[in-house]
């Protein structure tokens, strides 16, 4: 049953040390071993490595592993490609929605606090059931009420938040055009008005005789 619910690369992925200095290519600029193959499910590897032994495997290149507060992170956008993360909070860092690997220590939470993570207390800043994937993980083999897999309801799910986020984005766009034309129309001088403007029909002087 849990074999059902969990991707057999997950354990492994979330076992993981990542951002160590490749031993192969530790002098390059990008050596740093932050990525993970789904295929190999072995251990993290860095670009080069990839380029060179991973080119033909289900790589996650695009869902690297980043870094948090000394934590691991990945992105929201690349991670739900492959896994269903319903229930897991997600943060905005550096401009970008992410959620955790695993579960962070922290303070006892304090009084007032309405949402925590149903395996290790966290503190959570919305009504999600779980701090990270790890804690997730636990939950499923805990309840067995969730799950990582992905079908095509999943899939309907995301298509149908992909457009209504484009359409939210869309609207924003549009709406701030709109404001700053208004700015400029309201900020654009008007002509100065003639106050010295002469009254009535000039008449030309009549020709002497």
């Amino acid at each position: 049953m849990e074999s059902m619910l969990v991707p057999p690369w997950l354990e492994p992925l979330l076992s993981t040390a990542f951002f160590s200095v490749c031993r192969t290519h530790g002098d390059a600029a990008r050596s740093e071993c932050n990525m993970y193959c789904l295929d190999c499910s072995g251990d993290a590897f860095c670009f080069y490595c990839r380029s060179s032994k991973h080119k033909d495997h289900q790589v996650i290149q695009e869902m690297q592993i980043r870094r948090s507060s000394y934590h691991d992170v990945v992105r929201v956008a690349e991670i739900q490609k492959v896994l269903d993360i319903s229930g897991v909070q997600t943060y905005v860092i550096n401009s970008a929605r992410v959620l955790f690997l695993n579960e962070r220590p922290q303070p006892k939470s304090g009084k007032g606090v309405s949402h925590l993570c149903e395996v290790c207390a966290r503190s959570l800043l919305d009504p999600f059931r779980f701090c990270s994937l790890g804690c997730k993980l636990v939950g499923i083999k805990r309840k067995g009420d969730a799950s990582f897999i992905l079908d095509n309801n999943n899939k309907i799910n995301e298509e149908g938040i992909s457009r209504r986020v484009s359409n939210e984005e869309e609207e924003l766009r549009q709406g701030t055009q709109q404001q700053q034309q208004h700015i400029i129309y309201s900020t654009t001088p008007s002509p100065p008005s003639n106050s010295r403007r002469r009254k009535g029909i000039p008449h030309r002087a009549p020709f002497g005789s």
